[in-house]
């Protein structure tokens, strides 16, 4: 059976018959002859290309194995992606509500050409046919970078991934934190686009690629009516604000003593046939006219979830059968996280969300803080799928993990948030195999 370039040597280093006594060159698939350069043996290991050419962490292009006097020195370069960033074209794009600012560098930094175009298609075109100019010239292979790929660039974003030009989304703060770093801090769009590339180029591995898998484009709806349900829950607690006003002053304090619920559905409609006589005019209407927007808000953020529910069911996300996770939390985990597989860990998902500790070391001190960075959309929803584990209604697995950690020594916030990161790694089995939650046999 034929093995793969890093199989095969990792087997070889491993047994210690990477090199035969007598023998010229190493064992192994190597085609390249050796080169005698005072007494070292050089041997060119570029046909180990492939996908499963990465050994210790290094994207392995070319492996040079040195010998002298019996001593064996393995010299791991990362050539693959000093090729790569020398034959890239880097346009960065600073995006607005109407217009874009695209400019374009060199791997060497240079600008090679700077436009500002509209938000139509066929600005597009022009900036793709630019570009295309551009790296023909140059012999480059052009690479899109945007700050924003989700609201005003999502419509430039997709065209271009539709195109299949890569695209890559650049955080604002990588722009602001090399902005920050310089002389003379100065900033407009030009400046903007022209750092979007220059970030591109330092970072351009570890920059998340933007893609249009249906998986990411249901998750975008689910977040968009997440985002909607979130924005009329807070208009429902203004109007509710308000309506306790009115209310006092219409009918005193025994408002509050007449039903449990002021604001429940039967409660509202009494109030609005409710209104005495001898009220002034316009405090019965500014009343009527609160009473039944709120009646509408509640319809309506009635409507959302179930859509919520429905477009869930349909797409088999499973998130809701978790105890503590009710529709409107698995919302927001679906909507935040998106494409589950962008994330290759459990580990990566806590450091996305914020849930992941920071490290804080020095020396012989090793110490560990909470992080305030991350999604905190995300977060809050695993804080709270996290309270209602340890609640009553939830779950005695978790709670048992709970008092567990406060036994140890730890706080309950400290104990809460270990909690919360347990919740991730159960969170992402479950999108990534699409698996309904199994409770321990103590709970069935």
């Amino acid at each position: 059976m034929q093995r793969s370039g890093a199989a095969l040597l990792t087997h070889t280093l491993s047994s210690g018959s990477f090199f035969r006594k007598g023998r010229e060159r190493p064992i192994g698939d190597c085609s390249a002859p050796p080169l005698c350069i005072n007494h070292e043996q050089i041997a060119d290991w570029s046909s180990l290309l492939g996908d499963d050419s990465r050994i210790l962490g290094f994207l392995l292009m070319r492996t040079r194995c040195f010998v002298e006097q019996r001593h064996y020195k393995l010299s791991l370069t990362n050539h693959m992606q000093m090729v790569n960033r020398r034959e890239t074209l880097f346009v960065g794009v600073d995006v607005h509500k109407d217009t874009h600012t695209a400019v374009a560098l060199s791997p060497f930094g240079e600008k090679v050409f700077e436009m500002v175009i509209g938000n139509e298609a066929e600005d597009f075109i022009s900036l793709i046919e630019k570009t295309k100019v551009e790296a023909s010239k140059t012999g480059l292979v052009p690479s899109f970078g945007l700050e924003d790929v989700h609201s005003w660039g999502e419509r430039l974003s997709s065209f271009l991934v539709e195109e299949g030009l890569p695209v890559r989304a650049v955080a604002p703060i990588l722009v602001d934190h090399r902005r920050s770093k310089t002389t003379h801090p100065e900033k407009n769009d030009s400046l903007d686009a022209q750092g979007v590339a220059e970030v591109m180029i330092q970072r351009i591995d570890t920059l998340p690629a933007y893609t249009l898998s249906e998986t990411a484009r249901k998750a975008k709806q689910i977040r968009e009516l997440s985002l909607e349900r979130e924005w009329l829950v807070k208009e429902r607690a203004r109007l509710k604000n308000q309506l306790h006003v009115l209310l006092h002053r219409i009918h005193n304090t025994g408002y509050r003593a007449k039903f449990k619920d002021p604001f429940s559905k039967k409660s509202l409609r009494h109030w609005l046939r409710s209104v005495p006589k001898n009220t002034d005019v316009i405090l019965a209407r500014r009343t009527k006219r609160a009473l039944r927007r709120l009646l509408d808000l509640r319809e309506e953020i009635q409507e959302i979830e179930e859509e919520l529910d429905s477009m869930m069911k349909e797409n088999g996300q499973t998130l809701s059968t978790a105890s503590g996770c009710g529709t409107v939390i698995a919302a927001e985990l679906i909507g935040e996280i998106g494409d589950v597989s962008r994330f290759h860990s459990p580990g990566a998902l806590a450091k996305y969300a914020g849930c992941a500790p920071r490290e804080h070391s020095s020396g012989k001190t090793i110490r560990w803080r909470k992080t305030r960075s991350g999604n905190r959309r995300l977060n809050r929803a695993f804080h709270r799928m996290a309270l209602s584990q340890i609640s009553r209604s939830g779950n005695e697995a978790a709670r048992a993990y709970f008092k567990r950690k406060v036994s140890e020594g730890k706080t309950k916030s400290q104990a809460l948030v270990c909690l919360r990161r347990q919740l991730v790694n159960v969170v992402w089995m479950m999108l990534k195999h699409k698996t309904e939650y199994v409770y321990s046999q103590k709970n069935l």
